[in-house]
């Protein structure tokens, strides 16, 4: 693999056979494959997977695909040309049909399993077989891995069809969550937040699932109807899939003596991780069990990194359970996940989700993950003791340093000096700025998204901060038996109180720092009533607002026109507050 790695793709990928050439396919030919598969991955019946790390499976192709977008961002890191997205081959491959793919790309995909675990707690009962031998892949098949430019790349069909952990479900991935998801991964980039990338995204033009969605305009927790709704395929990228769901899976076989192969499979499939995602980080001539240790510390460092920017942006994952948590760091499997319009520490867009994933709770969640990490890696370590209590040490210092990460985070939002952070009374100062401010933020209605980027202006008075204020808007807090009344002129004397305390913290040049601010604080958020009349004009065959937001939400730190400025960068209007599948949506999709 790494003679591989080092290869430079020297011109433009412009057709199907180009890529073709690059394909390097490390989970296959390194992991161990479902001694039960079949050799010709038709494997699309639920079905219980006890060994191996993946199942070879065909994707199931879309009827009638038709293009929608590419990221042209990412194709052009790829050195992929444009017209690629559009080529009949390429086409054919991303929308779920590998069987006439060029040599040496292969004529079938793969899936894998994993465990479940909710807030530290392992869960077998949502499986079929009442085991945990039936989570994994339902719906998500991979087809390609290749080296491209020095880095190796894998590609997953979303709503590839069927795998043998589809547990009854149809394996398809409907037009408006795959728009959400192709939107969102490349806007999650543009933001600086690590995360899997979008491809491309294509469409059937004949080929429909029913699933249960909302009303036009209901107010219910839940959808109230079924609807049919066009397939889609979007073609998700990253490093690798490994989530840390699948070394849990290998860690409970080897804790239950499952099969004789348990412990080596645990073993290899940590080394894989570390081959595909800790390879700079990790010296390979280290012992197992060091390697173990630097990739625990590195995975804590990249976690915490990574909640702290969701907070920074205000974004919130929904469902951030182990299953659903990359083990390289970065966000994944965009499913029930929204961006805060109003400021809530209990924003939760998954009716599903509850408070332990919301908005402000995602450190919490990042822990409980943490510490299933963590505790995969301990059969690696039984006969190593000072690697046990070396583990131990990394995962105690997890809410500490956690705590220490967030603050960084807050102070670059805010542009306070962090070297002054170390003196007491600048110290003291800062804490109770920030208090201050998540009191506000809580108790009175705020665009979080707006608030942060005209503070990032500096501005003389709140006028401009006004900009982001709700005016009239009265909302019930989670541990409110009613909603509040609101003095809005106390509201904005306590408002301009916290601005003149914030301003005396500020050290430097005023100009300066705003302009460091405003590279943290976006102008554009991906606003779930953006996306809302995008997917419907798209399921009517109109595409434009698709590549609109597209556009805009690629550059979200960026000073746009005015006509972006007075369509993107504005309230929420509050009629749709409270709105199905605008102001929360269900897990459907």
């Amino acid at each position: 693999m790494t003679n591989r790695l080092s290869q430079e793709t020297s011109s433009t990928i412009s057709t199907l056979n180009d890529l073709a050439k690059l394909a390097d396919y490390s989970l296959m030919d390194t992991l161990n494959c479902d001694p039960d598969a079949t050799e010709n991955g038709v494997d699309h019946e639920p079905r219980q997977v006890f060994s191996g790390h993946y199942v070879p499976v065909n994707p199931t192709p879309i009827q009638n695909p038709e293009y929608i977008a590419h990221s042209r961002h990412f194709f052009a890191e790829l050195g992929f040309a444009d017209s690629l997205a559009e080529s009949a081959d390429f086409i054919s491959l991303f929308s779920g049909n590998v069987s006439q793919v060029p040599e040496p790309m292969r004529k079938v995909g793969w899936a894998t399993g994993y465990a479940l675990s909710i807030y530290g707690t392992e869960y077998i009962q949502q499986c079929p077989f009442q085991t945990g031998n039936g989570y994994g892949d339902g719906r998500a098949v991979s087809v390609l891995e290749a080296v491209i430019n020095g880095q190796r790349w894998e590609m997953q069909l979303k709503g590839g069809g069927r795998t043998p952990y589809c547990r009854g479900a149809d394996g398809r991935a409907v037009l408006r969550s795959s728009i959400r998801e192709f939107l969102a991964q490349e806007h999650m980039h543009a933001l600086a937040v690590p995360t899997s990338r979008s491809l491309s995204l294509y469409v059937s033009k004949t080929e429909t699932v029913q699933r249960p969605w909302y009303s036009q305009g209901s107010y219910s927790e839940n959808p109230d109807r079924m609807v049919s709704e066009a397939v889609a395929i979007s073609t998700r990228v990253a490093q690798s899939f490994l989530r840390i769901g699948q070394l849990e899976l290998f860690a409970r076989r080897t804790r239950k003596n499952e099969h004789p192969n348990a412990l080596a499979e645990l073993e290899k499939i940590v080394l894989h991780l570390i081959d595909r995602e800790y390879a700079d980080v990790v010296d390979p001539q280290l012992s197992l069990a060091d390697k173990v240790i630097v990739l625990a510390q590195e995975f804590q460092s990249r976690l915490m990194s990574l909640v702290a920017n969701w907070i920074r942006v205000g974004f919130c994952q929904g469902n951030f359970n182990s299953d659903n948590c990359a083990a390289g760091g970065f966000t994944l499997d965009y499913g029930p996940f929204g961006f805060c319009d109003v400021f809530n520490p209990y924003y939760q867009p998954w009716t599903g989700g509850g408070q332990h994933f919301s908005f402000m709770n995602q450190p919490n969640a990042a822990q409980s993950n943490f510490d299933m990490f963590c505790s995969a890696l301990r059969p690696l370590l039984a006969s190593h003791q000072d690697q046990l209590s070396a583990l131990d040490k990394i995962q105690n210092e997890f809410p500490k340093a956690m705590h220490k990460q967030l603050e960084t985070m807050w102070m670059a939002k805010l542009g306070l000096d962090q070297t002054l952070s170390l003196e007491s009374n600048t110290s003291t100062a800062y804490s109770e700025l920030l208090s201050e401010l998540e009191m506000l933020m809580s108790q009175i209605p705020i665009d979080y998204t707006i608030f942060f980027r005209e503070l990032s202006s500096i501005p003389d008075d709140i006028t401009p901060l006004k900009k982001s204020f709700y005016q009239g808007l009265t909302i019930k807090r989670a541990n409110d038996s009613e909603p509040q009344k609101r003095d809005e002129k106390e509201e904005d004397k306590r408002w301009s109180e916290w601005l003149e305390k914030w301003k005396s913290l500020l050290n430097g040049s005023h100009e300066e720092i705003s302009k460091q601010m405003k590279l943290v604080n976006p102008k554009y958020i991906l606003r779930e009533w953006f996306v809302m009349p995008a997917y419907q004009q798209a399921a009517a065959g109109d595409y434009t607002l698709v590549r609109e937001l597209q556009d805009v939400m690629t550059q979200p730190y960026a000073e746009q026109s005015k006509e972006v400025e007075d369509k993107y960068y504005r309230l929420k209007p509050l009629e749709f507050f409270s709105v199905g599948g605008v102001s929360h949506l269900s897990c459907s999709s």
